[in-house]
């Protein structure tokens, strides 16, 4: 596991138009306010009380904000670990596929473990999936095919189910609301699989579909270096606020005048807080968008602007977008994936 400079210290919404008929632009940066620092009580002195000196990783980052953000997010310190195999589900002419548990700084994480023949070490891949009801979720749903191809193309794979769903910890409302729980948990993926001793750690990746796809940039604004690729595939939009009128305000509208009671209403600098595309410069792997043009449920303009924004903050970052195909990604999947496999071969260098 490679992390960036700034992360060295630190181990460091539902799936997807926005109510503007214009393309959406970048959000502004949040205004700057001092953090409050607390001073040193090591020892007494005769003199005033100087604050400490930060942290060459508190000067890289973005103010700590009041309210859950990504430049809190930014600072946790994930510990993703205790993967466990609960049982065994069947086993193919290629892989075995397991259910299994992780812990996500505390919270116990469900999902499935799909481990190629072999003795390793092997590339590996953190999945997240979009946008089911908790209730009804069932543990690895939503990436079937992914897990299937990408294991048999020599990845061990650990698809998260994410807190609140299946076999895991409940998370709260406002976890379930805001995702960035959801990619804390992803986060705390890489690092659990990474302690397999068949998992090569060096060689990692993150593919996301839908929901997911916001929960990777979301990851990757967070813990930039963690992973050495990612893929997302019609993804929700990175401005906060598109999927929260798009998505949550036609179907839970009590979610969104909750939201709004806590932290006021737009243009308050939270909705900007909570949208990785303010934070894209600090993105260093290069990212893989796939969209489908008559997606009717993640815009295809949503991606367009995620490129260009990607773009404009350095990243190395494609998109490539299909002809007639929808949100669902069924006529053109093959041709997706197998462009997926080739770009993690090529970027995990395996």
């Amino acid at each position: 596991m490679r992390l960036a400079p700034a992360l060295v210290l630190v181990l460091v919404l539902s799936a997807c138009s926005s109510s503007d008929p214009a393309e959406p632009t970048a959000d502004p940066a949040p205004p700057v306010s001092p953090s409050s620092v607390s001073p040193s009580s090591a020892e007494p002195s005769s003199g005033p009380t100087q604050p400490p000196t930060p942290t060459e990783q508190e000067t890289t980052l973005p103010p700590r904000t009041d309210s859950p953000s990504l430049p809190n997010l930014m600072r946790a310190d994930f510990d993703g670990r205790g993967l466990r195999i609960l049982r065994t589900e069947y086993a193919t002419d290629a892989y075995t596929r397991y259910q299994v548990t992780y812990r996500s700084n505390g919270t116990v994480v469900s999902g499935v473990l799909l481990r190629p023949r072999g003795k390793g070490p092997f590339p590996a891949v953190v999945l997240n999936h979009g946008y089911f009801e908790p209730s009804i979720y069932v543990t690895g749903q939503g990436m079937a095919r992914e897990q299937d191809w990408l294991a048999r193309a020599g990845f061990v794979v650990l698809h998260t189910d994410y807190r609140g769903h299946a076999a895991g910890d409940a998370a709260t409302d406002l976890e379930r609301e805001l995702r960035l729980a959801y990619a804390q948990d992803s986060i705390n993926a890489v690092l659990a699989l990474e302690k397999l001793p068949y998992v090569d750690d060096d060689k990692t990746a993150m593919v996301g579909r839908s929901m997911g796809g916001g929960v990777t940039l979301n990851a990757l604004v967070a813990a930039p270096g963690l992973v050495d690729a990612a893929v997302i595939y019609a993804s929700v939009s990175s401005r906060y606020l598109d999927n929260l009128r798009h998505f949550t305000e036609p179907n839970r509208p009590e979610a969104v005048a909750s939201l709004y009671d806590r932290f006021g209403r737009p243009p308050q600098a939270v909705y900007t807080q909570l949208s990785s595309r303010t934070y894209f410069d600090r993105i260093t792997e290069p990212v893989l968008i796939h969209h489908g043009e008559v997606d009717g449920t993640c815009p295809p303009a949503w991606s367009r602007t995620t490129q260009r924004l990607l773009d404009e903050a350095g990243v190395d970052s494609t998109l490539l977008e299909y002809p007639g195909e929808d949100h669902t990604f069924y006529a053109r999947w093959q041709d997706s994936i197998v462009r997926t496999v080739r770009f993690l071969r090529a970027q995990l260098d395996v």
